[in-house]
């Protein structure tokens, strides 16, 4: 197992990718980092690169990347330009492999919230026909495209673990799995048996966060947590866990949070 964090959650500066704390987690002991795709593509080439030295000067990976699309990009709904969007996918996953990233979260509700209007059906069909196209970029790129399930009230397409497994399965590619966020499974009431049925077949990174508050997790008795934990013991998951939550104390937080993680997944 292996445990990050995602730091656009905790950004304090104006580009909001967070990466002024990777010394701090590299410090703490994390494994690796995970940042955001969309704020890091929108970066000059002189950013991306003092971000690339950051990483390697402290001796840490950005192994997974969240945020795959900004929401100034379009997904659904009756203007969607394909071009411009495949343009997007091979400069955003061509930095991502600069850093040798390996799970890329499309979660990404501002881009592919369904407009008002707008058949949800014929959104859903959207996606699936684009991530056939990115698919093949990805794997290009020895990169997984990762499904996040998102809260309704963040957007009205792929809200369960269930609803992104189906996704993944009409996609039918073996670059698109699932990730499970257990904070937006909480929200949405979702059972955990979900996972025990399609997690061994779909499951391939995880996010998390105490539920009440979205914010990092401390100890066992604070949340509902066994339960989610149990099942992913029960299916063998021994891939990544972001903890991707709000903090007002960083560096004392992401210290309770990874005792929290090694005492209780691995």
């Amino acid at each position: 197992m292996r445990f990050g964090c995602c730091l656009n959650m905790v950004s304090t500066k104006p580009d909001g990718t967070g990466f002024e704390f990777i010394k701090s987690l590299a410090e703490i002991g994390f494994d690796y980092v995970e940042l955001p795709l969309a704020e890091m593509t929108a970066m000059t080439e002189e950013d991306f690169d003092f971000v690339k030295t950051t990483l390697k000067e402290n001796n840490i990976r950005c192994e997974c990347c969240n945020n795959f699309f900004p929401k100034t990009v379009r997904l659904t709904g009756p203007e969607i330009d394909m071009e411009a969007i495949l343009l997007y996918v091979e400069k955003s996953l061509g930095r991502a492999s600069e850093l040798n990233v390996k799970n890329v979260v499309f979660g990404s509700g501002g881009a592919k919230n369904v407009p008002q209007g707008f058949p949800l059906e014929d959104g859903y069909w959207q996606i699936v026909s684009l991530l056939k196209r990115i698919a093949p970029i990805a794997f290009r790129h020895n990169i997984s495209i990762v499904i996040e399930p998102l809260r309704k009230v963040e957007c009205n397409l792929i809200n369960t673990f269930k609803e992104g497994c189906q996704l993944a399965r009409d996609v039918n590619d073996p670059s698109v799995k699932v990730l499970v966020d257990y904070y937006h499974m909480r929200v949405e009431d979702e059972p955990v048996q979900h996972i025990a049925e399609l997690g061994k077949e779909y499951l391939r990174h995880i996010h998390f966060a105490q539920t009440n508050g979205r914010i990092y997790p401390a100890s066992i008795q604070e949340d509902n947590y066994l339960p989610f934990i149990n099942v992913l013991k029960e299916i063998g998951y021994n891939e990544r866990i972001s903890c991707e939550a709000y903090s007002t104390n960083f560096i004392k937080d992401a210290e309770r949070t990874l005792k929290f993680f090694r005492e209780n997944f691995e």
